[in-house]
């Protein structure tokens, strides 16, 4: 994968995992439009990326607002040209909450940014990506979560999503096979994000910022994470392996295999059951 001179795409680039692309991308050359809905924090990114040898330009995005987000798609061609790289990285999280207790508000919010943001990023950037035929890539950021419901963490609502997003990704993969472009699924575990306190980014039309229970607990658990940075390297060593599934962490591998072996266990179950029914 020949990065150098070529136009990225990335959501929820001011900060966390969408800014650790971002800089691991400057690195490689890339130019790059950053989407987020901060708006301060998304022009701090755009100042700081400029200080690599690479164009950038800074939109803000609610990812959820598909005309927000054609927009922006109109406004990255007419500076840039061709896309090559779309990264749907924008997320939120509610937080450790029973389902039941989610509101209707919460709900659409949650999968407004994390599955229908993701969907917008699909429906508008790669037709456009696909029409022009030269080489590209999309990764999706779904989650460790994405592939099991971690009993201590308790994430349920921010899970469903995430698993939403892989199902989203393998279906993009087929859809893409043949053609110049590729997809990923990343797939993180803990990171040094300030996912803990994206209600506070919350748009008026779901319901506007609130302050998050345990956002500040959560601060302290997230600051042992891995950094950013070290997150966009992975993707793009992954990206140049033309990797499916990114991790980000060794150490998950044991929960995914102890999900997959309950998957298992009902295979088992219903083959005893038939085999049982056939006797009597």
């Amino acid at each position: 994968m020949d990065f150098s001179g070529k136009t990225a795409f990335v959501t929820g680039a001011a900060n966390g995992i969408g800014l650790g692309i971002c800089r691991a991308l400057a690195r490689y050359g890339v130019n790059i439009v950053l989407a987020d809905i901060e708006t301060l924090q998304l022009e701090a990114a755009r100042r700081e990326l400029s200080t690599f040898n690479v164009r950038t330009r800074a939109i803000v995005v609610d990812v959820s607002d598909a005309t927000m987000f054609e927009r922006a798609a109109d406004e990255a061609e007419t500076e840039f040209g061709n896309i090559h790289f779309l990264f749907n990285n924008a997320g939120v999280s509610l937080g450790a909450m029973p389902l039941w207790e989610v509101t209707p508000a919460q709900w659409e919010w949650i999968f407004g940014v994390n599955v229908q943001g993701v969907i917008n990023g699909i429906r508008i950037m790669v037709p456009r990506m696909r029409k022009h035929g030269e080489v590209g890539h999309v990764v999706n950021t779904a989650s460790i979560g994405g592939l099991q419901v971690n009993p201590k963490l308790r994430n349920g609502s921010y899970a469903i999503t995430k698993y939403a997003i892989v199902a989203l990704s393998e279906a993009l993969a087929l859809d893409l096979e043949g053609g110049s472009i590729g997809a990923s699924v990343l797939c993180p575990a803990l990171v040094n994000t300030t996912l803990h306190i994206s209600s506070r980014r919350r748009p008026a039309r779901f319901g506007g910022p609130y302050e998050r229970p345990g956002a500040d607990a959560a601060q302290t658990w997230r600051s042992a994470g891995l950094a950013p940075d070290d997150v966009g390297r992975r993707v793009l060593a992954a990206i140049a392996a033309s990797e499916f599934f990114i991790f980000t962490h060794e150490e998950p591998r044991a929960w995914i295999e102890a999900r997959h072996q309950r998957l298992l266990e009902g295979f088992d179950s219903i083959a005893r059951y038939n085999a049982g029914e056939r006797r009597t």
